[in-house]
């Protein structure tokens, strides 16, 4: 599969490009960020995938989280795809700021127009690996997860159900018991359909009591943020993983928003984190 290049710009000794392709899971053009580090220019080096939040593209992340300074200093790669498929013709997917563009929640949709399009799941957990083998220098079974708000709920359905694919997971901020929240039932009900049975498959909190995940799940949380009571729900997913025994590490940030302020401000934390697992 191959990708045309964007730009590319140096970074810590390293390699910051951005990429478009054609996806056969989205049936169109994708983006992605890559940072490269250092060592990718002559060896193989472990992959970190980061999932984005609400309304970001493939660009908010390595332009504001300051990431590409610890991928450097661990030898990690950095990927981040876009949000959602963009500029597809499906009526109305530019309506709401929270959902269609920039809202694909990483879900497979299975309810038409989106079905044809929306299909970020399997994108994220079966093309986009791909696609990085092919054009990138990565030891494959070395990949690990992590995203922020809608992203952070991607990470951890996608560490949950492919155990065996990520070494470890971590989250700021995530959308955590998204069947219980406003955003996530307005885009699992047009996504999916009214059968909440379907939506388990998307829900971390349900999620981590069917089952689980291998290793310590890392969670940042700041107290500050707007969306925590209503949307975010983290004290209901810290909830199942004590019914069921799932190692959780779920730090909550005094003062801290849902900004990339907050991000940048525990990034290495994280990227500490997966180079463990995936260094050893």
């Amino acid at each position: 599969m191959s990708v045309q290049l964007i730009s590319e710009s140096k970074c810590f000794d390293g390699k910051l490009g951005f990429y478009r392709h054609h996806s056969f899971s989205c049936n169109g053009e994708m983006r992605f960020a890559v940072y490269q580090p250092p060592e990718a220019s002559y060896e193989p080096v472990p992959v970190l995938y980061f999932l984005s939040g609400l309304t970001c593209t493939e660009e908010n992340f390595m332009a504001k989280a300051g990431a590409q300074r610890f991928a450097a200093k661990y030898g990690l790669m950095l990927v981040v795809p876009d949000t959602s498929p963009r500029n597809t013709g499906i009526p109305g997917e530019d309506d709401d700021w929270d959902f269609g563009t920039g809202a694909g929640f990483y879900v497979d949709a299975t309810v038409e127009p989106w079905a044809s399009h929306y299909r970020m799941y399997s994108y994220i957990v079966d093309e986009l690996p791909v696609v990085i083998a092919e054009n990138f220098l990565v030891l494959t079974e070395r990949k690990s997860i992590f995203g922020h708000s809608m992203g952070g709920h991607g990470a951890l359905i996608c560490a949950m159900r492919n155990p065996q694919q990520y070494r470890s997971v971590s989250a700021f901020a995530p959308i955590t018991a998204p069947m219980r929240c406003p955003w996530g039932q307005k885009a699992f009900s047009r996504y999916l359909g009214e059968d909440q049975k379907t939506w388990c498959e998307y829900d971390a909190s349900e999620l981590v009591k069917q089952v689980g995940y291998h290793s310590q799940i890392l969670i940042d949380q700041g107290t500050a943020d707007k969306f925590l009571a209503e949307q975010l729900l983290v004290d209901a997913f810290e909830q199942a993983c004590i019914e069921v025994d799932q190692p959780l590490n779920l730090r909550y940030q005094e003062g801290y928003d849902h900004s990339y302020y907050f991000i940048a401000s525990f990034i290495e934390d994280h990227i500490r984190h997966h180079a463990i697992a995936l260094l050893q």
